[in-house]
């Protein structure tokens, strides 16, 4: 347990351009369900337990950062950064991904750690990987 005022991971939030189908894509792709979707379809979540995962219009985010942000979906390469998915059969999701509008970065692969992982773009340009438990 935390100390009182100690730091905690909260949530992220990820810049998109239409958040109602980044969120029917995650639901169609990895079957995460969605929590909540503002009435002005503006922000939303997806239910992923304690650490939320959200979507918010790119105009609250320039609305935030007066000097901007990079699109992912403008991006020709991903954004270096990514949201990682746990999953026991990769190479089932990745496939579900693709059949639902992801594009293939790197195939399910079998890592030297032990680990399968694969590496995909969402349709709005954010970059998932798939992954077995560590």
């Amino acid at each position: 347990m935390p100390a009182p005022g100690a730091m905690r991971f909260g949530y992220t939030i990820l810049y998109v351009s239409k958040v109602e189908a980044s969120l029917d894509f995650f639901e169609r792709a990895f079957g995460i369900g969605r929590r909540f979707l503002h009435e002005s379809g503006g922000y939303g979540e997806l239910d992923t337990g304690a650490t939320t995962l959200a979507f918010a219009e790119h105009s609250i985010g320039e609305g935030h950062l007066p000097g901007g942000h990079v699109r992912a979906d403008q991006s020709e390469q991903p954004l270096g950064m990514e949201v990682a998915l746990v999953c026991d059969d990769v190479a089932e999701a990745h496939q579900r991904a693709l059949a639902a509008g992801g594009k293939e970065l790197a195939a399910p692969q079998a890592m030297p750690w032990g680990q399968t992982v694969s590496w995909l773009r969402c349709p709005d340009g954010l970059l998932v990987e798939l992954c077995t438990p560590m």
